[in-house]
């Protein structure tokens, strides 16, 4: 089968399309023929070498953690799925033409392989963050950098929750941030003075890692109320780094009752080949991506 793999860390340049022998489902997990893979910042950190202890890596390595796919093998002591269904969920190396499946769930009518694949980690890290920042019904969450995946499913979410969001995008995401019930400003110079116009903040998420923490915790006057998914020094400032994931079949659970009754919706704005992974992570490093980048692994596939 054909893999994207790293036999070194580095830039994008590391990245090859090689043949490599396929997976096997083990215990308690489902191999899937994929069809597409969702692209995450921790893909590229992953690649980079940045020390990420929920996912130690040993060279050579694969690359991605999401997949939609069609079942093809079941592994020992697994029910309630078959082979031949179509699936969304989380595993290791899903860059490929087969990727095995530690977390899944039958994937909501109507959606696509390519959009099913940008759910799983977006929506578990969304889920995750609004847990530990501890904000509630008729409170105001900030979002810095909220037009990328997790912002997408993090305002949705939240305004599901009765949760008022105040989004931070670039000028051209500002009508997406509104059209998913934000209040929306820019980034950029000022941009502290504008969201204080905009109302009070209880609590704030960093989504892009863009040095803004300092910020956020005078905003919300408590390092307590600051989460970060993006900045690897937000503890300097005494704010938590979210970076080990919580229960994945719960929240693709989440997310296809969400999907179900028409709550949440996260467009998918580029899709890529298998052989396109390199660009890909330049793009996805680059930001400014309103909603989720995929690779289609297998299109035109039957199933």
């Amino acid at each position: 089968m054909k893999k994207v793999s790293f036999a070194e860390f580095g830039g994008p340049d590391v990245l090859h399309l090689i043949d490599a022998e396929e997976p096997h489902a083990g215990p308690g997990r489902i191999r899937v023929a994929v069809r597409a893979a969702g692209v995450n910042p921790v893909d590229w950190r992953l690649r980079e070498g940045q020390v990420l202890g929920a996912h130690p890596i040993r060279l050579p390595a694969g690359v991605g953690l999401d997949a939609a796919g069609v079942v093809d093998e079941v592994g020992a002591g697994v029910e309630g799925v078959e082979v031949g269904d179509r699936v969304f969920g989380e595993g290791t190396d899903t860059y490929a033409e087969f990727a095995v499946l530690s977390a899944w769930a039958r994937m909501p009518e109507g959606l696509t392989f390519e959009e099913a694949a940008g759910y799983p980690s977006v929506v578990e890290t969304a889920l995750r963050i609004l847990r530990e920042v501890g904000v509630r019904s008729g409170q105001t969450l900030l979002a810095s950098g909220a037009a990328g995946g997790v912002g997408s499913a993090v305002l949705q979410i939240a305004r599901d929750r009765g949760i008022t969001v105040i989004g931070t995008a670039g000028a051209a995401n500002q009508e997406y941030l509104r059209s998913l019930g934000a209040l929306a400003t820019t980034y950029g110079e000022g941009w502290v003075a504008r969201v204080r116009r905009l109302g009070r903040v209880d609590a704030a998420l960093d989504l892009a890692g863009s040095g803004v923490i300092r910020e956020l915790v005078e905003l919300t006057g408590d390092p307590r109320k600051v989460v970060s998914i993006a900045d690897l020094g937000a503890p300097e400032f005494g704010v938590r780094f979210s970076g080990v994931a919580g229960s994945v079949p719960d929240a693709l659970a989440v997310a296809a009752d969400l999907i179900t009754r028409g709550r949440l919706y996260i467009p998918v704005e580029k899709a890529y080949p298998l052989a396109g992974a390199a660009t890909a992570h330049v793009d996805s490093q680059a930001g400014h991506t309103r909603g989720r980048r995929v690779l289609v692994v297998r299109a035109g596939t039957p199933g």
